[in-house]
This record gives structure tokens, C-alpha cells and sequence, in this order.
């Protein structure tokens, strides 16, 4: 049975067979999107070992095309590892009908996967289990890690105050970052946001991370007018954000 076998299932759609009825192989891009895996270069990679994956050339409405094809341990090791409910119902149909029309005998028998294969089919599933588990794990550490600057965050989004470089460097300081006004405006000069007189660069000013506001005060009886740099909440965000990022 060297040639390509198509077999049906009106769930699961078509599955490419080729190989021999004592070492029969699957294409794993039908398997791979009859068990739900999204990615089956990934699929075959992850669940699946060297020695159980081949290369073969298949007809396709593209023509003769390289396909990668798993032998019964492969195919296994795929149903063991997806997450979808009717897995089990795929892997009924196929030792049920498949394997016995490819094999011409009305029986499977499970005695023909060694021990050695059982046994190692069972490993990678646990073993895949507890990987997504400690993965499941380690993002829910980091949203609650990352909560309260997201909150944070989202509090200086809705607001619409624009602050002196004073207060972005308490607010900058409560995220975490340990900096006070005179440092901070060095900062801004030397990676050029504000000019030697701290004033902000006109571009940043455009971008809307910076206000200039006016205002007038007496000085010996003389109104005069001055400027002040002020943050705007967009700026706030996108300073605060780069240095939680440093």
C-alpha cells in the first residue's frame, strides 16, 4: 500500500494513508486539522519523534506536492496530545475502520503497538499536561505581577490632567523606578524630549506627550509672562511605560 488511501469521515474529514498494512503512516496535516491543532508543523514537532515522521510525495489539486506523514506511534502521540472531546471519537474511528480496511482484517488489537510505545505514549501525555500547567501557571503570575500597573495605567488614560515633570517623577517613582525631578529632567534632555532650557521639542509636542501652558506673574510691579512644560496623560502613560520596561 504504497500508493495514497483516502479515508472519509463526514466529522472529520479526509485522511491521507500511505505506507504498508504492517507500518501504516498518516498524513499529519489531515490528522493535525481532524484533532483541532492550529499549527501542524508545530503539532508534529512538539508530540511527535524523528524516527515516527517521513516525507512523501503526494497528489494534491497543486500538483505532486512533499507531505509529512506519521507512522501509528505519531499518529498516537497527536490524539494523546489534543485538547479537543471527540479526540477519543477520532481515535475509535480510526483503530475501528482505518486501521482494519488498511490491514483487510475485521479487528484491531492494540498488542500491536509495543509496550516500550505504550508506555512512552503515556509519559509524553503527562508530560504535556504538566507543561501546560506550569505554563497556565507562570501567566496568571504575570497578570497579577502586572495588574496594578495596569490599572495604574488605565487610570492615567482616563484622566484629562496635565502635570509639571515634578509630579511625573512621584508618579514614575510609585511604578516601581526610583527617580526624582532633577534626574529626570536630565534624562529628558539627554535622550532629547526637552531642550537645554526645558522646553519640550517641538515633534513631541505634535505627538501629544507635552503641553506648553502660559501664564503671567508680577514681577516689581510688572506683569510678565511665562512658560511651563507640562506632561499630558498620553505622557504620562508613555513615560511611566518606559521606564517599568528599563
Amino acid at each position: 500500500m504504497n500508493e495514497v488511501q483516502i479515508f472519509n469521515h463526514p466529522q472529520f474529514g479526509e485522511i491521507r494513508t500511505s505506507g504498508t498494512p504492517d507500518n501504516p503512516e498518516f498524513c499529519a496535516m489531515d490528522l493535525c486539522s481532524a484533532l483541532g491543532y492550529s499549527n501542524g508543523r508545530k503539532a508534529v514537532k512538539d508530540h511527535c519523534d524523528e524516527e515516527d515522521v517521513t516525507k512523501r510525495y503526494t497528489p494534491t489539486n497543486g500538483g505532486m506536492q512533499e507531505l509529512t506523514y506519521v507512522n501509528e506511534s505519531g499518529m498516537y502521540a497527536l490524539i494523546l496530545g489534543s485538547k479537543l472531546e471527540s479526540a477519543k471519537k477520532f481515535k475509535h474511528w480510526v483503530t475501528s475502520e482505518v486501521l482494519p480496511s488498511i490491514r483487510q482484517s475485521g479487528t484491531y488489537s492494540i498488542e500491536q503497538l509495543s509496550r516500550k510505545q505504550l508506555a512512552f505514549m503515556v509519559i509524553q501525555a503527562e508530560e504535556e499536561k504538566e507543561r501546560l500547567a506550569l505554563e497556565n501557571k507562570q501567566q496568571a503570575e504575570q497578570l497579577e505581577e502586572q495588574k496594578p500597573k495596569v490599572t495604574f495605567a488605565n487610570a492615567i488614560i482616563g484622566s484629562n490632567t496635565y502635570i509639571i515633570i515634578r509630579d511625573l517623577a512621584k508618579m514614575i517613582q510609585q511604578n516601581g523606578y526610583e527617580i526624582g525631578e532633577k534626574r529626570l529632567y536630565q534624562w529628558l534632555r539627554d535622550n532629547h524630549y526637552l531642550t537645554l532650557d526645558n522646553k519640550p521639542m517641538q515633534r513631541y509636542v505634535e505627538q501629544g506627550l507635552f503641553f506648553i501652558s502660559e501664564g503671567t506673574h508680577s514681577e516689581n510691579g510688572v506683569m510678565k509672562t511665562h512658560l511651563t512644560t507640562k506632561v499630558t496623560p498620553k505622557g504620562q502613560q508613555y513615560f511611566i511605560n518606559k521606564f517599568i520596561e528599563q
